[in-house]
């Protein structure tokens, strides 16, 4: 892997690399529309968001990847939990460990939050992305991922 492969906390200013990296995630999933105005202002929320967590992995000041965890209340587990969502590495970036750099780190801010669990949605025919987060002990739920727009 590249030395200049660093792991941060995402700014304003990298919006519009994010969005990106969204259109590319989107792409491949289609439960989700692209729409660059719509990700941009979801992405603007989310970095104002005291309890959001964003980080991008980047080599040489390009943005490359990110991640990011939201906050929630489990009544179940009576505690805080995060919900990661967005997790994308660009195409010609994969397979050399930024993913599981960018995750772990990730994972690391989810353990000082002091996090009980933490949850993410994956399509469930991308086997590449489920045996990636299997790695990481992500396990199989019962619990199946229902939505309604409004």
């Amino acid at each position: 892997m590249d030395a200049d492969i660093q792991i941060r906390y995402a700014y304003a200013e990298d919006i519009e690399a994010m969005t990106e990296l969204l259109s590319e995630l989107f792409a491949i999933e289609d439960d989700f529309v692209i729409d660059p105005a719509k990700q941009k202002q979801g992405l603007e929320l989310l970095l104002q968001k005291p309890d959001a967590k964003v980080l991008v992995a980047t080599d040489s000041n390009r943005i490359i990847g990110m991640v990011s965890m939201q906050c929630l209340i489990s009544t179940a587990g009576g505690a805080r939990v995060g919900l990661i969502e967005d997790m994308i590495i660009t195409f010609e970036y994969r397979g050399m460990g930024i993913g599981s750099l960018l995750l772990d780190s990730m994972i690391e801010e989810a353990g000082e939050l002091g996090y009980a669990r933490l949850s993410l949605a994956a399509d469930r025919r991308n086997d590449a992305a489920l045996d990636f987060y299997k790695r990481f002990e992500f396990k199989s739920s019962n619990m199946g991922l229902l939505y309604r727009n409004l």
